[in-house]
């Protein structure tokens, strides 16, 4: 099944004077993903994040949430992360929250559900000088979560936190891709990347070198795509096969990485052992990750 793109971008361009910032990029994010926009610094991610949420002009291309052109009221279905809010280092994680939703005009009612889905709730009372760097960004997430957006921006979430900090957020921004929220994140680190989104979009200098699913961009081994006629058949067969890593549906046909390096022939074969004749079998060689090392060192 396709899913709905929430954002789509086309031929976005950003100069700078002689800098070119982006350089027409086009991606779709579709709903319910976690998406990241991966890449060093200085390649145009915060850019990008500027230009979605309206702060910044394109000198070209355009963008559209939700299929509609890009106007004021989109703001309330998308909260954002982009810099750390002003928390009062003395009131609660409650009181700042309320200060907030009095700022935004919207989740008033909604701060036990954020503080519940950030694991804050028994600590709502504490104030906000007592929370770890983790605590506090979560905090921020919250707050960002406040009014019930359909979509959540954050520019390198896990920027400046300790171990324990990175783990609860990474923790959190899964469970919310899980739980139907769609994400949009910035992110340097390709760890990160890798372990949290469904989808990515690798930038650099402005270019965008490439973008889809995480496992597709990103995976060393070789992808193989085969299609039968009776693919629900095809699907149980290869879900059997040892050393499966990975298995998608596709355009119609199913992806599929073998951790064992299993030969498009073997695949065949073993395909035709158990009754199954393929319409379809194609190599898709994939060498992005030494390509990203490359790019981004």
């Amino acid at each position: 099944m396709e899913h709905k793109q929430i954002l789509s971008l086309h031929k976005v361009s950003k100069r700078y004077g002689p800098i070119q910032a982006l350089k027409s990029v086009s991606f779709n994010v579709p709903e319910g993903s976690v998406f990241g926009v991966l890449g060093p610094n200085g390649s145009g991610k915060t850019t990008l994040l500027g230009i979605i949420m309206d702060v910044l002009k394109p000198n070209a291309g355009t963008y559209k949430w939700f299929g509609l052109e890009p106007h004021a009221d989109l703001r309330k279905r998308i909260g954002t992360l982009l810099e750390t809010p002003n928390f009062y280092h003395y009131y609660s994680a409650v009181r700042n929250l309320q200060i907030n939703a009095a700022i935004k005009g919207r989740g008033h009612d909604d701060i036990e559900r954020v503080l519940k889905i950030t694991e804050l709730w028994e600590r709502k009372d504490s104030k906000f000088s007592t929370f770890s760097l983790g605590m506090k960004q979560r905090l921020a997430i919250a707050n960002a979560l406040l009014g019930r957006p359909e979509v959540l921006l954050l520019d390198e979430p896990t920027n400046g936190l300790d171990p324990a900090g990175i783990a609860e957020i990474r923790e959190l921004i899964r469970n919310l891709g899980q739980e139907g929220t769609t994400v949009i994140m910035a992110s340097h680190l390709l760890d990160e990347v890798e372990k949290v989104c469904t989808h990515v979009a690798i930038l650099k200098k402005g270019d965008l070198v490439a973008a889809g699913h995480v496992d597709e961009v990103l995976a060393n081994e070789d992808m193989l795509e085969v299609s039968a006629a009776n693919l629900e058949l095809l699907e149980t067969v290869l879900n059997a096969m040892p050393g499966l890593k990975s298995l998608r549906r596709h355009n119609g046909g199913i992806q599929v990485i073998f951790e064992n390096g299993q030969t498009a022939e073997q695949l065949n074969r073993s395909c035709f052992e158990k009754g199954i004749t393929l319409n379809y079998l194609a190599v898709k060689r994939k060498s992005l990750e030494a390509r990203f090392i490359e790019l981004t060192n």
